[in-house]
């Protein structure tokens, strides 16, 4: 039985910080208070003054490559460096390989995760255009949801036949996220840039190319149909200034029935960026304008964009260093996500309430997590201590993505990840990730 007592710690919850300690027996939090004393000798203390303890973060969003694409990165290595970097729970997308569109292949990946994972795991049924009949069978209690690509991915996963699109928002009450691109918009763009450099496009045409009218074609048509059909709607990693208009801030977060995220990468880089860092920010959907940027931080920091995610999405360096159009988009982001967001509270841009908020509390209530995303007496021990008074470099010797490389890569953070906890169990401290896969498979508050 393990027991931790966190002492004099900037205890960081719905919108309030206050000065406290935290009690963890097992796997849960056992009591949170202003003085907690020490009743018997086998508690471990840790003292956490001057440092924040929040709630360890849930990313709604990562591809970590199991099964088939396990070259890349797979459970048990990606959410090692997630646990480093204070992502505690994470959803992961079906676009592996194969895809998970059938149950028995979803269940395949929560086999893996149960093995291997250091962070807890759901991971999202895929959507096809001919397999409505296995997204009916999905289990709401332990599935985070059904994820559909309005924009080419991985195999046979772009449902581009309006009539299933249909069937599927009317037929499901299990949250549907999408990716949305529109695949017409897309070609006709790559065509003409094509015609202008050959097989040889330059990286900062990608924004271009992936462009603006893409993105806001498939997301307004989704969201129309989310109207139509009364269904609940989740828009991943929105990039455009334009987009935003689609998305309202004027109802809380529990009454909305279509949420937006926003990624890490659109609120640091812009096309700017192609200049330096090259095929290392090719994501889909695209980094665009230093404007668009402007407008996500906007509509985040106002609710009209509900939670942070990072679309973690590794690829090896040789795969990078392809020309255009054979470099594959997506970039390894679950260590440094955390930091980076207190990097920009540190520049003044988010309080760290609101950053909780946004990588913790919103993603447990839009998805219904189970006893996750606070730091509640009788919730599951998911915690993080963050010191903001710890500078480090990133650098080769200190990524643990198996691909081995980051787009922070020589970014000097302030804040660094002292230690994590996954139900109760100290997973990181000092710089190093314990050998303990105590990752469980998140349920859902859900009928």
């Amino acid at each position: 039985m393990s027991k931790f007592l966190i002492k004099n710690a900037k205890i960081v919850n719905e919108g309030v910080i206050f000065e406290g300690d935290v009690l963890i027996e097992n796997e849960y939090i056992k009591e949170i208070a202003e003085s907690i004393s020490l009743k018997s000798s086998d508690v471990t203390v840790i003292d956490a003054e001057g440092n924040y303890l929040v709630p360890g973060v849930i990313d709604d969003q990562v591809h970590f490559r199991e099964p088939g694409l396990t070259h890349k990165g797979n459970i048990e290595s990606e959410s090692r460096a997630a646990v480093a970097g204070g992502i505690t729970s994470f959803i992961e997308q079906p676009n592996t390989v194969p895809n998970a569109v059938t149950q028995e292949l979803l269940e395949d990946k929560y086999i893996i995760a149960s093995e291997t994972s250091y962070a807890n795991y759901s991971f999202m049924m895929g959507g096809t255009n001919d397999n409505l009949e296995e997204i009916l069978k999905t289990n709401p209690r332990n599935v985070a949801g059904v994820k559909l690509f309005l924009g080419s991915s991985t195999g046979n996963m772009l449902v581009d036949n309006q009539e299933v699109l249909e069937k599927i928002f009317s037929s499901t009450k299990m949250l549907i996220a999408v990716h949305c691109e529109d695949e017409g918009t897309i070609k006709a763009n790559l065509e003409k840039y094509k015609e202008e450099f050959g097989d040889d496009i330059p990286m900062n045409k990608h924004h271009l190319i992936r462009s603006e009218e893409a993105c806001y074609i498939s997301s307004s048509k989704a969201i129309e149909l989310a109207k139509k059909t009364g269904a609940r709607l989740h828009v991943f990693h929105l990039s455009t200034a334009k987009e935003m208009e689609l998305f309202t801030n004027k109802i809380p977060l529990e009454e909305k029935q279509i949420t937006a995220e926003v990624c890490l990468h659109h609120l640091w880089f812009t096309d700017k960026d192609y200049d330096t860092k090259g095929a290392f920010i090719k994501w889909n959907p695209a980094v665009k304008t230093e404007a668009d940027k402007n407008a996500l931080w906007k509509a985040l920091l106002n609710d009209t964009i509900d939670v942070i995610a990072t679309d973690h999405a590794p690829h090896t360096i040789e795969e990078k260093q392809n020309k255009y159009l054979d470099c594959p988009s997506g970039g390894p982001l679950v260590q440094h996500a955390l930091v980076a967001m207190f990097e920009n509270h540190l520049n003044g841009k988010i309080s760290v309430e609101k950053l909780v908020e946004k990588m913790c509390h919103n993603p447990a209530k839009i998805f219904k997590i189970e006893k996750r995303g606070f730091l509640k007496e009788g919730y599951f021990a998911d915690l993080v201590i963050v010191n903001t008074h710890q500078p480090w470099v990133v650098n080769k010797d200190n990524i643990l993505y198996k691909c081995g490389w980051s787009p922070f890569e020589g970014t000097n953070f302030k804040s660094r990840v002292m230690h994590t906890f996954v139900n109760g169990n100290l997973v990181y401290t000092n710089g190093k990730v314990k050998n303990l896969k105590a990752g469980k498979r998140l349920l859902f508050e859900r009928e």
